[in-house]
């Protein structure tokens, strides 16, 4: 007598469950679709547009951040190095060569959630177009690494994943047209213990 109800609720439980399990387990995977990748950069341009996808406005929306309009920037994001190797917080990083024509840039460690990393006291937090110091062609040369290093150090904490984000402020790459043609700077392994 109770055992068609019993199923019933298993079967709604079940189906509930995995429903709901399978949305959130797409939303923490993904941050949607229509992503430019650029060597070890990845943005996703559309993310913030009347066309985003569904999975991409889900994402943003349950993370609760302020995005970028088109016109205003862009964010780029790297959890690879160049050889497509996962960044390891013992390795040293160089990030090296030129950015992308923009007014203002900031190149910082963040969490998987995309928080940016603390570091320890009196260590910057950032880099950014203001404050790094350049080669004599313009280029930068800025170091990641727990240990530190000389010229441009951007310190991590050993134990903690990180990925790098790179954002780019009232920038024509932002502009659908010239994404593909941008140069980023190499992300490259320098040493790992």
């Amino acid at each position: 007598m109770l055992r068609l109800p019993f199923l019933v609720a298993l079967a709604l439980l079940t189906a509930f469950g995995l429903g709901i399990g399978s949305a959130v387990g797409m939303l923490d995977a993904s941050s949607g679709f229509g992503a430019i990748r650029l060597g070890p950069w990845a943005a996703f341009p559309e993310a913030q547009t009347a066309s985003a996808d569904p999975y991409a406005r889900s994402h943003r929306a349950r993370a609760g951040k302020l995005l970028y309009a088109a016109a205003e920037g862009l964010q780029f994001q790297a959890d690879t190095d160049e050889d497509g190797n996962r960044l390891s917080p013992r390795c040293t990083y160089a990030v090296d060569g030129m950015t992308p024509p923009a007014r203002f840039w900031t190149l910082y460690p963040a969490n998987q959630d995309m928080e940016p990393l603390k570091p320890a006291r009196y260590l910057p937090p950032a880099f950014n177009a203001w404050n790094v110091l350049r080669r004599a062609d313009g280029s930068i040369r800025v170091l990641v690494s727990a240990r530190a290093q000389p010229g441009n150090w951007l310190a991590i904490n050993e134990g903690q994943p990180f990925r790098l984000v790179l954002t780019l402020l009232d920038t024509p790459t932002a502009g659908s047209s010239g994404v593909l043609e941008v140069r980023m700077p190499k992300l490259e392994k320098v040493s790992c213990p």
